[in-house]
């Protein structure tokens, strides 16, 4: 049984179907009181109530499930910031890492995956597309980052004192069904959710103003859960850290032109004049010669599923 934290979140929820598509039974831990919705999983999962911060909590799931492997989706670190309590915040987050730790040693867990980011990746002067061994920078712009980077040389060390295998997921921009940060961090989700809505976008949160050549790598969220799965499942994996990620840079102007392909009159176009270089993309020649993952939504796919699901009544 695989237990994932953050289970019935964006990303977990994807990771746990996969998980059950093969052919794994999943325990979902959450903190807060959560039924599993009608119709959101493929087959039965247990749900515990606990938070990672808890260890008495924790180590308590173990006694009434036999867990064999770990995926650790929630996150690790001070979010949203506590200003008023930075030190005791910082300590409660690394302590939650340190405790899944714990109930992997205690438990026997041979392996036990971490999600980071592709925000490790900033600042490190180079240009994509970024593999696993890209040099990183010692410094962050972002909370999200630091205590991504500050897990990683942890996992490493604590791979190396305890025996457990540990395995960093580099995410890139998941975006998706249920997916819940709408243009935080970039425009894809909220351009196919104001052509649902028949709105003008509303991208105000964007830390920068959002331009039509401007290009991430994104993943849509059910090749994400599937690479998760993959990276828990596989025998043998050769490496620690794994990029999760589509393996190419998609501009706001490809997403665009798919949303119209559906949508003609939808008003999302965006001004030009942003940034054409540099184009950052994850590399993912790692994970396909470990696992044999590979994406199956392209664009055109990723946008058509995404905008019938939204127009199916589904909030996000």
């Amino acid at each position: 049984m695989i237990l994932v934290t953050g289970g019935l979140g964006f990303i977990g929820s994807h990771t746990v179907q996969a998980l059950l598509d093969a052919g794994e039974e999943c325990v979902l831990v959450q903190r807060r009181p959560a039924e599993v919705p009608d119709g959101r999983f493929s087959a039965p999962v247990a749900v515990e109530r606990a938070d990672v911060t808890d260890l008495d909590g924790l180590l308590d799931i173990g006694a009434r499930h036999k867990i064999t492997g770990i995926v650790h989706l929630a996150g690790s670190m001070p979010w949203p910031p506590d200003p008023e309590r930075p030190v005791e915040a910082t300590r409660k987050a690394i302590g939650g890492l340190l405790n899944v730790y714990q109930a992997a040693q205690d438990w026997g867990v041979k392996r036990v995956g971490i999600a980071s980011t592709i925000g490790v990746y900033g600042g490190s002067g180079a240009e994509g597309p970024f593999t696993e061994d890209t040099p990183l920078s010692m410094s962050s712009g972002h909370l999200i980052p630091t205590f991504k980077k500050i897990g990683e040389l942890l996992n490493g060390h604590l791979t190396d004192a305890t025996g457990i295998e540990v395995v960093n997921y580099r995410i890139s921009g998941i975006w998706g069904p249920r997916e819940p940060h709408g243009a935080l961090f970039f425009a894809a989700p909220e351009l196919v959710h104001a052509a649902a809505r028949g709105t003008e976008p509303d991208l105000s949160a964007l830390p920068a103003p959002a331009h039509a050549e401007d290009a991430l790598d994104l993943c849509y969220a059910k090749d994400a859960g599937r690479a998760i799965a993959l990276l828990q499942l596989t025998d043998r994996l050769n490496h620690r850290t794994y990029n999760v990620a589509s393996g190419r840079a998609t501009s706001n102007a490809e997403i665009i032109a798919a949303i119209k392909k559906l949508v003609p009159d939808a008003r999302i176009d965006l001004p030009t004049g942003g940034a054409t270089t540099p184009r950052n993309y994850l590399d993912i020649t790692r994970i396909q010669q470990d696992t044999g993952y590979r994406p199956v939504y392209d664009t055109e796919r990723a946008v058509a599923e995404y905008i019938a699901w939204l127009r199916a009544g589904n909030e996000r």
